[in-house]
């Protein structure tokens, strides 16, 4: 697959798929996705977007890693195994940070 307007509109508008993901199917660099992207002028969404795993709780998304592993988990949620493996580092340090105050305030 190449870089033309009409697979990029497909896969990034279309689909919502992230430069990465994009970078990884056609087999070429998220910088050169980003370059393509401007140069079509097919406009570049916001970098700070709202995880579509917020939808889950993190024992569902434990349960699932567990039972079908990282990349089989993150194939079916239509996701990077990344962005799975980022979001729940994340998530983790959010609620051990949010336990934390609430401690110090007894």
């Amino acid at each position: 697959m190449k870089a033309d307007k009409k697979t990029l509109t497909r896969l990034y508008v279309d689909q919502g798929l992230s430069l990465r993901e994009i970078a990884e199917r056609l087999g070429l660099h998220a910088d050169t996705i980003h370059y393509h992207l401007r140069r079509h002028e097919i406009e570049i969404r916001p970098q700070a977007k709202r995880s579509q795993l917020r939808k889950y709780r993190l024992g569902t998304l434990e349960k699932g890693i567990r039972e079908k592993g990282v990349r089989g988990y993150a194939k079916e949620l239509g996701i990077h195994e990344n962005t799975l493996r980022h979001y729940l580092k994340r998530t983790k340090e959010t609620l051990r940070a949010e336990n934390g105050r609430n401690n110090d305030g007894k």
